[in-house]
């Protein structure tokens, strides 16, 4: 039986496998290299594919979104994520009656009953028809001016219900957002739905390609489904998969070529990158003790991080100038060197079409 590998042999491979040691070609496939990428934060998940794809800028995010390769909405865990155009409703045939099953106990405290989701149904697909798109305020206005009240959270879970049963995706860019669009208008079915097993399979491959080595338990946690099927999956993958070490799988066509045994580069990573983000143990990549620093408070808000030889060794964040973006650093154990990190950061800067101002620590 393969042995348990080091923390240093994980973060060497998941360099490669996240692309991150040594690029990919475009964004379209650094998403389908992922498998998927949280994406509530629109400008962060732009930068988690930025910094896999040398010489890219925000703007490619947004023609691979135009371009209709990529697709925004809510396929995994309740949360928007970016994820391939022609994986999404295969996913969503899985992961999203069960995300609506938990939320029953929200709906009902929300009173949103199967009669108002039909009603705002069919306004949504009224309205939207033909091509055209509508804004969050836009859609939630024509709900109340029908009757159907958008106050407190009801709006958007009217909305978050249509995404999950693929009525609804994000569409246009604008602005800092996106105008929701008809998913099957936006993006019709370019191939035949696959059944449920084959699904769970190529998400598995999916997610290994981009993340591995991981478990099938950081897998169950990513995709949102559960052990037995995350188990099944790995069972059904076959051939297609290989062991890491005792606990850990890769995908076989990656397993003949051996990564560094040990991990290096500098890397300043978005909040929300999938490289901390997409495990259900990241103890390989970071102490745990850093955890709170990075999810202050367990809150789900996942810090930008800095990362030094697959290790994370501290946070960063912007500061807007007029004339520049200037960074501060903050090092878990002790202070970090401005100068090492600013190559990084310099793409970062450029990739939003701003200068870097002035790299500091925190004492």
């Amino acid at each position: 039986m393969p042995k348990l590998a080091s923390d240093a042999r994980v973060r060497a491979a998941r360099l490669e496998s996240h692309g991150l040691a040594r690029g990919l070609p475009s964004v379209a496939d650094a998403v389908r290299r992922l498998g998927a990428v949280q994406a509530q934060d629109f400008a962060a998940s732009k930068w988690v594919l930025g910094a896999r794809v040398h010489d890219s800028v925000a703007a490619d995010v947004d023609a691979a979104i135009e371009s209709r390769e990529v697709l925004r909405s809510w396929p995994m865990r309740g949360t928007l994520h970016l994820v391939p155009a022609e994986s999404l409703r295969d996913i969503l045939a899985i992961t999203g009656p069960r995300i609506l099953q938990r939320a029953a106990t929200t709906h009902r405290e929300l009173e949103l009953d199967a009669e108002v989701y039909s009603a705002a149904r069919r306004i949504a697909e009224r309205e939207l028809e033909g091509g055209r798109s509508l804004s969050r305020d836009e859609l939630q206005a024509m709900w109340q001016a029908a009757g159907i009240s958008t106050a407190g959270q009801r709006g958007y879970h009217l909305i978050w219900w249509l995404a999950h049963d693929g009525v609804l995706c994000c569409g246009p860019v604008e602005g800092r957002g996106q105008r929701f669009v008809l998913l099957d208008e936006w993006s019709p079915r370019a191939a035949p739905a696959r059944a449920r097993d084959e699904t769970l399979t190529a998400l598995l491959l999916a997610y290994l390609t981009g993340h591995g080595p991981a478990t099938v338990q950081d897998f169950a946690w990513w995709s949102g489904v559960t052990l037995t099927d995350a188990r099944a999956a790995l069972a059904d993958a076959s051939d297609a998969v290989a062991s890491f070490d005792d606990e850990r799988f890769v995908v076989a066509s990656s397993s003949g070529s051996t990564p560094p045994s040990r991990a290096t580069g500098r890397h300043a990573l978005a909040a929300f990158d999938e490289y901390y983000l997409g495990y259900r143990d990241r103890g390989p990549v970071c102490d745990r003790a850093h955890a709170a620093r990075i999810v202050p408070g367990g809150n789900g808000v996942f810090q930008p991080t800095l990362v030094h030889n697959g290790r994370v060794v501290g946070l960063w964040r912007k500061s807007e100038r007029a004339r520049a973006t200037s960074v501060t650093l903050d090092g878990f154990d002790g202070s970090l060197d401005p100068i090492a990190f600013t190559p990084r950061l310099r793409e970062w800067a450029r990739f939003r079409g701003r200068e870097l101002g002035e790299v500091t620590t925190i004492d």
